[in-house]
């Protein structure tokens, strides 16, 4: 796959998301994150070296091997399941975890975290699938507050979820239509955590949707590193 194809591939989902924020009349203050799994050192370093800082990976000890390679003020983001026990790998330099479902794996990431702060948020198995990681949507608020309260070195900034894969993204909406009024519930009944705002959600078949639901990051893997 050619490297100028990648930032060219870059550059068009990040119009299309200015256009979107235009259209449904809202900030256009969203991130793209590249997520980098199964990707080479030289296309994730071309991404770097056009401008772009953050990254996403699921799964530690990958992630562990790209941070190594790559150069150090990457912001990486860690999006897949973190067992409690792996948090230690990670603590030392990770930018974010999306995927926090536990009070125990939070607590470690505070442990382990030294005097950095720690960004995460409360993954919400918004499709309600068995097979999906994540806590109930009733969940959400006991949890947020619980590691606000006993973990001091992260910072609850928000929620993620992860909608079922369909034929016709558009049947995805009431999905991230939940998760955006599940986090504007929090916020408003707990209007002190001023850094409860992020909306992590939609990916590269749905993130279209998920812009317009209000998402603030959006996690794009495959449509990023198509070469077609």
């Amino acid at each position: 796959m050619g490297f100028v194809r990648v930032i060219q591939n870059y550059e068009h989902i990040l119009d299309r998301i200015r256009k979107l924020c235009l259209e449904a009349h809202r900030d256009s203050n969203v991130l793209l994150l590249p997520v980098t799994k199964t990707q080479s050192i030289e296309a994730i370093k071309e991404l770097y070296d056009s401008g772009v800082c953050d990254f996403a990976e699921n799964r530690v000890q990958e992630l562990l091997k790209k941070k190594d390679a790559l150069p150090s003020d990457i912001r990486w983001h860690f999006i897949g399941h973190l067992q409690t026990n792996k948090a230690k790998y990670i603590a030392p330099f990770i930018e974010s975890v999306h995927s926090i479902d536990s009070m125990e794996t939070a607590r470690e990431l505070s442990k382990r975290a030294g005097s950095r702060p720690i960004n995460v948020l409360i993954e919400v198995n918004i499709s309600r699938e068995a097979q999906k990681q994540g806590i109930a949507p009733d969940e959400a608020e006991a949890l947020a507050l619980q590691i606000s309260e006993t973990s001091p070195n992260v910072t609850v900034t928000g929620l993620m979820g992860m909608a079922s894969f369909e034929e016709d993204p558009e049947r995805t909406r009431p999905q991230f239509r939940m998760l955006r009024e599940l986090r504007d519930k929090i916020r408003e009944r707990h209007p002190e955590r001023k850094s409860f705002k992020e909306l992590s959600m939609g990916m590269s078949n749905d993130f279209e949707i998920a812009i317009e639901e209000g998402a603030t990051i959006v996690r794009i893997g495959s449509a990023l590193f198509r070469n077609e």
